[in-house]
């Protein structure tokens, strides 16, 4: 049994059941919208966000309807930024699937967005819902203002390690944090608790994006071919910010060329990488993802002991510990 499956039982079939709900909530008299979201739905990942509102809504009482309608509006909203990221980024795959714009163009995937982002909206609206939505619509303004962020940053390549957590934090933590305060808030926990629940999801989605650039790094040395994605996309992550607040000025100058002149260049990535992991770059990001993930189960032991409580401490843990 896997590490994923282990953390869903206490909640199996909620998830199951979610999904039948959550096709549901994308349907639509539009015979061409129903072949687009089926696709969609066809190519789902591992259902962790659906994951943080069943567990945190089960930590605090009963998954009732409105959990339901937190998962699905989630998923709703997530999706549509999903498809607009890859019109934006012009990108012709996501998980090992063609993007909606590399299948049906551009004009079409952003129409798809804003009528998934519509949906989810009239989902809570219809429903009376106001705390969901506020909950999830701080989510997406904070991802769009960290997207942006770290668009602006990345032309002057000027980023500090404070702006970088800025930037993660709004960028992938918010979601997480709302996954799970969304998941307290239907369940009827009160607004410390709920605001709990989120810090717990904002502390989780740090430690998770932190090993997500960490993957950047660990796989190049691991194979001995250079992966260096962010690089090659200017993107400055935690290991490198650290080796360039070690660096001297000049240091600092060839480090920054290389990302901004030789960024398609193997050979030179290669060897920042590894100049990254021998000034201990990886190992500071690696004590800093720990540092998150500590913090975050701390914060979920204050809570009663049970299965759910469990299963979220596992699924903070396969969230610093994975393989992908």
């Amino acid at each position: 049994m896997s590490l994923l499956n282990e953390v869903k039982a206490p909640v199996e079939e909620h998830i199951r059941e979610f999904e039948k709900k959550f096709r549901e909530s994308m349907r639509s008299s539009v015979p061409l919208l129903d072949r687009i979201t089926a696709y969609l739905v066809k190519r789902k990942g591992k259902q962790i966000r659906p994951l943080f509102v069943f567990l945190a809504a089960q930590t605090c009482g009963q998954v009732n309807e409105s959990t339901y309608r937190a998962a699905s509006l989630i998923e709703l909203l997530h999706t549509a930024t999903l498809v607009h990221d890859d019109v934006v980024d012009d990108s012709n795959e996501r998980r090992g699937f063609f993007s909606l714009n590399a299948l049906w163009k551009n004009k079409i995937s952003v129409l798809i967005g804003d009528f998934l982002l519509s949906k989810g909206l009239l989902l809570s609206l219809d429903n009376n819902d106001f705390e969901l939505l506020r909950i999830v619509s701080d989510a997406t303004r904070e991802m769009s203002e960290g997207e942006l962020l770290q668009i602006e940053k990345a032309r002057r390549l000027d980023i500090s390690e404070e702006v970088y957590f800025e930037i993660i934090r709004k960028k992938t933590a918010s979601l997480i944090a709302s996954c799970c305060a969304c998941g307290a808030a239907s369940a009827g926990a009160d607004v410390s608790t709920v605001k709990k629940f989120h810090r717990f999801g904002e502390l989780t989605g740090i430690a998770f994006q932190i090993k997500d650039d960490l993957f950047d790094y660990s796989k190049s040395l691991e194979t001995g071919k250079p992966n260096g994605i962010d690089i090659k996309e200017k993107k400055m992550t935690l290991p490198l910010i650290n080796l360039l607040s070690k660096s001297t000025w000049l240091e600092k100058k060839l480090i920054i060329n290389t990302v901004k002149n030789h960024n398609d260049n193997p050979s030179k990535v290669n060897e920042l990488i590894r100049k990254v992991s021998e000034n201990g770059g990886i190992a500071y990001a690696e004590k800093k993802m720990l540092e998150y993930r500590d913090a975050a189960l701390e914060l979920l032991r204050e809570f009663p002991e049970s299965a759910s409580r469990s299963s979220l401490e596992k699924l903070v843990i396969f969230t610093t510990e994975r393989k992908y």
